[in-house]
């Protein structure tokens, strides 16, 4: 039988953990961050870096996030005393104030704590797709359907079912530069082969069939690729030994083991479109693009996550009218885009910032000087 004294303990600590749970909900989005906003707030360290300032003092540069985005953060005082407390893929709650920096905000933080894995709801930290998964697995199963030709079509069904067509639903298409959310592979495709289809009608000479395979299977091996039970997102062993554009390759070999109506020759053509979407050797391509339908599946890739990129980085802005953004290091060059002048979300895109690069943060580095020079244009892959 319980005494009175143990009693009360028990209901301190059910309290004690009841008003922990309220602290730890999450109440403000990065969504919904404002200039000169103040807040005290849970999310994931997505990035860290422990850097030098030009003078030499030591500071913390940080990529938040919840699943509405990401928001740059910087601990300029205390860096090294913070740093033990942050490690990328924890969860940390911020006093900090939300500053505008180069036409986008930045948290300046001025303490930070740990928060147990446990504390918190993982759902408020997914970036997913804006778009229904159910909508797309309809627009998917509709591609599929309208393919003419029956080998390919057939190919197509054995590959998009069960765990693969599962996996495929939910991985994202990139770790950060373009459609990096759940939901953001299928995104990605669909929207190729909406394009691809456009293509057809202006360019006689395009196979449809073998294009439109082409734009389901290029990113496919993606959900092989990374692993993205949680964020942040980052590439399997697989991923990162073989990569995407090999997996595919095999996935599509071996359905094509199974169904006997498909010939060598247009597995070797959908294979050719696999291979070489990245459209340069320089760029993890094998080899370079020699038919019409790879030729313009690899621009229509690249267009797409371009798009993307840029659609993502004008949510973030505020206000009305044409603003540049930060310099984008992976485009070698700053955007001149269209500001959030309607107050749309700012989705689940991942934030493209031009702070540090990315490490575990145990040495300092001095953040690198953007450079203007002209270069050759890099590709979002």
């Amino acid at each position: 039988m319980s005494t009175p004294g143990a009693v009360d303990r028990i209901g301190r600590q059910m309290e004690e953990k009841e008003a922990m749970d309220r602290n730890n909900e999450k109440h403000i989005f990065v969504s919904q961050l404002t200039a000169g906003q103040q807040l005290e707030e849970v999310f994931l360290v997505a990035r860290k870096t422990l850097a030098e300032t030009k003078a030499g003092k030591p500071y913390l540069a940080l990529g938040l996030m919840d699943k509405t985005g990401e928001i740059e953060a910087r601990v300029w005082d205390n860096a090294l005393q913070f740093d033990p407390l942050v490690e990328e893929g924890a969860f940390i709650r911020v006093q900090a104030v939300a500053r505008p920096f180069r036409e986008q905000l930045q948290l300046g933080v001025s303490g930070l704590q740990p928060v147990a894995e446990n504390r918190i709801n993982p759902g408020d930290f997914m970036p997913a797709s804006r778009r229904s998964s159910t909508e797309m697995a309809r627009e998917l199963a509709a591609v599929i359907n309208g393919i003419g030709d029956g080998a390919i079509k057939a190919l197509l069904q054995e590959i998009f079912q069960g765990d693969i067509l599962e996996r495929f639903q939910r991985a994202p298409a990139a770790k950060r530069l373009h459609h990096a959310y759940l939901g953001g592979l299928m995104e990605h495709t669909l929207s190729v082969a909406a394009m691809a289809e456009q293509c057809v009608r202006h360019y006689p000479l395009l196979d449809r069939d073998l294009l439109l395979a082409g734009a389901l299977l290029h990113d496919l091996a993606k959900i092989d690729e990374y692993e993205y039970t949680r964020p942040p997102f980052n590439y399997t062993d697989r991923g990162r030994l073989v990569g995407h554009i090999v997996l595919g390759v095999e996935l599509v070999r071996r359905a094509a083991e199974k169904v006997s109506a498909v010939s060598s020759d247009q597995v070797d053509q959908l294979v050719h479109i696999i291979l070489s979407h990245h459209g340069q050797l320089a760029y993890g391509s094998p080899v370079l693009p020699m038919t019409p339908e790879a030729i313009l599946l690899h621009h229509l890739d690249d267009m797409d996550a371009k798009m993307s990129t840029m659609d993502e980085l004008r949510r973030k802005m505020s206000g009305s009218g044409c603003q540049w953004t930060e310099y984008q290091r992976h485009l070698e060059r700053y955007l001149y885009l269209r500001g959030n002048e309607d107050g749309e979300n700012t989705g689940p895109g991942e934030e493209i910032g031009a702070g540090t690069g990315r490490g575990s943060g145990r040495s300092p580095v001095r953040e690198a000087v953007p450079t203007e020079l002209p270069v050759r244009q890099r590709t979002l892959f």
